[in-house]
């Protein structure tokens, strides 16, 4: 079997066609400088997402064919190999206050932990990350987790903050995201990462926040050539 990782053709003869078997087996016989990162092998850390044929996914996860071609998630600096830099989780974090801020101690009820069950899922993998269009054009949108992880927080009733939590997501965040789903398509853990976006926006319409996208061109002197005469 033969398979491309990062512009270079490796052959390789096992049967266990597992990808991040297969990274092992080449560093171990073929390339000592081969570099990837893995953590839990199971899933849940996330520390393997690489893409394979375009396609963000977890290498540990994912059963690779010949000719397949593998290469690090976009959108985030190169370190070396399939490897990159995921300094931009604690940030993107920490700007959308996507964490408990301030503890309300209510009493939490099962039906209360089913509302943030999903997105408390999430594995950090930057997945996200790599497939989103507006990334690629704007380094300072908020990431796709970090606007998940902040709706999970706003749901949380432990958590007081929620005004403080919308108000840090309406710049370069919910406003600019195209909800174009690449983001649901990739994520390993299934979470509906565009639909929380969009409960986002609802969110902060009743607290009285808009679309800034959509002021463009109005309260202007523009003339569009409009003669109320001709009517």
């Amino acid at each position: 079997m033969e398979i491309v990782i990062c512009n270079k053709t490796y052959t390789i003869e096992t049967s266990n066609n597992n990808l991040l078997s297969v990274l092992f087996n080449i560093k171990e016989t073929q390339n000592r400088s081969l570099s990837f990162k893995s953590g839990c092998k199971s899933g849940v850390c996330g520390s393997c997402a690489v893409i394979v044929n375009g396609v963000e996914t977890l290498a540990c996860q994912t059963t690779i064919n010949t000719k397949d071609t593998v290469t690090p998630l976009k959108n985030l600096p190169i370190i070396k190999d399939l490897i990159v830099d995921n300094q931009n989780i604690h940030l993107s974090l920490k700007t959308s206050h996507a964490y408990l801020a301030q503890n309300s101690h209510k009493e939490i009820t099962i039906e209360d932990e089913q509302k943030i069950d999903l997105e408390s899922n999430c594995i950090l993998c930057n997945s996200c990350v790599s497939s989103c269009p507006v990334y690629t054009v704007n380094p300072n949108f908020l990431a796709p987790f970090a606007l998940m992880r902040n709706y999970r927080y706003i749901n949380d009733i432990k958590e007081n903050e929620v005004e403080t939590k919308l108000a840090a997501i309406q710049a370069n965040g919910i406003w600019d995201c195209t909800l174009c789903g690449n983001c649901n398509i990739v994520c390993p853990s299934n979470i509906d990462i565009k639909g929380d976006i969009e409960k986002l926006r609802n969110k902060s319409a009743q607290f009285g926040y808009n679309n800034p996208n959509l002021n463009i061109g109005f309260g202007t002197n523009l003339d569009f050539g409009f003669n109320p005469n001709a009517f």
